[in-house]
């Protein structure tokens, strides 16, 4: 097994942190992990994105120019990187704020309303977990319990946070288990 993913949007939208948790939950589960995290100089509210590469065996770079899937959470983002997608990958997009698709034939898309599902939880800023647990739920690249595990871990001692996280992921992963895709 070998997946590549990169994860892309504005700085604070919290793209970093999902590549980590998806990284670490991967890792904990015996796989062999690269993560990269790319910032724009603005930090928050600039373009942001990190690069995992999960594989059964060691991976040589976390450098990836064709990557198998893109988690794109904002237009730009989709734009930027939407070309770059390997034929026969996937493109999950965050359709709640991009109204546009790949404009690919050979890529499978699939249109998470992250911040809608998000906000439907009880906050808006959890579009990140919603969009986690949905590419767990499609790409199967490590279980959901691992991930809630070091969701946990990050937000230890803050229970109101852990619980929302959870709701978000739980949600997510639904979403990616209903939209049926395999890559």
């Amino acid at each position: 097994m070998l997946t590549e993913v990169v994860m892309a949007g504005f700085g604070g939208q919290g793209l970093m942190l999902i590549g980590k948790l998806l990284a670490e939950a991967s890792m904990d589960e015996g796989k062999e992990v690269c993560w990269l995290p790319s910032y724009g100089p603005e930090m928050r509210g600039g373009t942001a994105n990190c690069t995992v590469v999960v594989s059964d065996n060691p991976v040589a770079s976390p450098v990836i120019n064709k990557p198998r899937t893109l988690v794109a959470m904002n237009r730009p983002s989709l734009e930027k990187f939407g070309p770059k997608v390997r034929s026969g990958g996937l493109v999950l997009i965050n359709s709640s704020l991009i109204d546009v698709n790949t404009g690919r034939d050979d890529v499978t898309e699939v249109l998470i309303a992250a911040n809608e599902e998000a906000q439907k939880i009880g906050n808006d800023k959890a579009a990140n977990m919603v969009i986690l647990g949905a590419y767990i739920g499609i790409m199967e690249v490590c279980t959901l319990d691992s991930v809630i595990k070091w969701m946990e871990h990050q937000f230890e001692g803050k229970q109101k946070i852990i619980d929302l996280n959870r709701k978000a992921l739980e949600r997510g992963f639904e979403l990616g288990k209903a939209a049926e895709v395999k890559v």
